[in-house]
């Protein structure tokens, strides 16, 4: 019983033992096979490894050589920079030449048209110097022509004017008995009023006269009237005796129309007898030719304001 209890142990062992060889041998193959493969892992890392190895001295190259390009990439862009700027600074200069050049061509054109324009006023204002000249030596001539009328005038009808307060009007040659026999009035114009200040000899129907002087403000023909009545008192026998007027004959006066002429004060007198004496040719007129053929209207002043005559457009000389 014993033995087959033995023999039942030892054929259960030999199983185990044959199960374990079979066992060892699959993972003897397995090992063997597993060395296999990482032997070859082995190779191929190393493979790996050397193959890195060689890419990283290239790579160490390669980003040397970039480094380089890089450099030179920097300098090229400096120097592109550089160019632009320069190309930019030519641009802005050429941009400023042709506005320089614009404005040299305005000027240049501003100046001849002003050259022109100057050359025309020039032209012009020569023309009017050579009209001024000319008009210059009529008046001078026309100025001997005045001084010799105004000679005439006072020889042959003895009229000239005074200032003072007031505008004294003096005539000669009335009375033929004595031609130098001075016949006066004077007159004073104030406040639009004319007022008779003085009349010798005197008249006793000037108060009408200067009723209608303040009226019509027709001087000049007061003027003449008065004369003609100064030719009828010398003719009836009154001599000049200086009288002054009456206070009420020289306040009986109206408002008359404004006069050019201003007697308030000596120098508005003495300006305004040019026109006085200008339009004195209506009391009496000369002949037609004396001192030479030259002739003038009557127009006497005192030799203070003689050479002024020739401003009045009225007093003209004929030849």
């Amino acid at each position: 019983m014993q033995s087959k209890m033995e023999e039942s142990i030892r054929s259960k062992m030999e199983e185990l033992r044959l199960l374990s060889d079979r066992e060892i041998s699959i993972q003897h193959q397995k090992v063997s096979s597993a060395m296999t493969s990482f032997r070859k892992s082995m190779q191929s890392v190393t493979l790996v490894a050397e193959e890195t190895s060689k890419n990283q001295v290239q790579l160490g190259k390669l980003k040397a050589h970039l480094r380089e390009v890089e450099d030179d990439l920097v300098k090229a862009l400096a120097v592109k920079n550089r160019k632009e700027a320069k190309r930019m600074a030519t641009i802005d200069s050429i941009s400023a030449t042709k506005a320089r050049v614009e404005e040299l061509k305005r000027r240049v054109q501003d100046q001849r048209d002003r050259k022109d324009e100057y050359a025309t006023i020039i032209s012009q204002q020569s023309h009017a110097l050579t009209t001024l000249e000319e008009k210059s030596n009529q008046e001078t001539k026309h100025k001997e022509d005045l001084e010799d009328a105004i000679l005439w005038y006072n020889r042959v009808l003895g009229f000239r004017i005074e200032g003072g307060h007031g505008v004294k009007f003096i005539f000669t040659n009335i009375n033929l008995k004595n031609p130098n026999e001075e016949y006066s009035f004077t007159i004073r114009h104030a406040n639009d009023i004319y007022t008779l200040l003085d009349c010798d000899p005197y008249l006793d129907d000037t108060k009408e006269l200067i009723n209608e002087l303040n009226q019509t403000n027709g001087l000049f023909k007061f003027v003449r009237v008065m004369r003609g009545k100064f030719q009828a008192a010398a003719t009836a026998g009154f001599l000049p005796q200086p009288t002054s007027l009456r206070p009420d004959s020289s306040a009986n006066s109206i408002s008359a129309p404004v006069s050019s002429i201003s007697t308030d004060s000596k120098s508005e007198s003495l300006s305004k007898q040019n026109e006085l004496q200008d339009q004195y040719e209506e009391i009496d007129r000369p002949p037609k030719k004396f001192n030479h053929g030259r002739a003038g209207k009557p127009a006497i002043v005192s030799p203070g304001s003689a050479s002024s005559l020739r401003r009045s457009p009225r007093f003209k000389v004929k030849k």
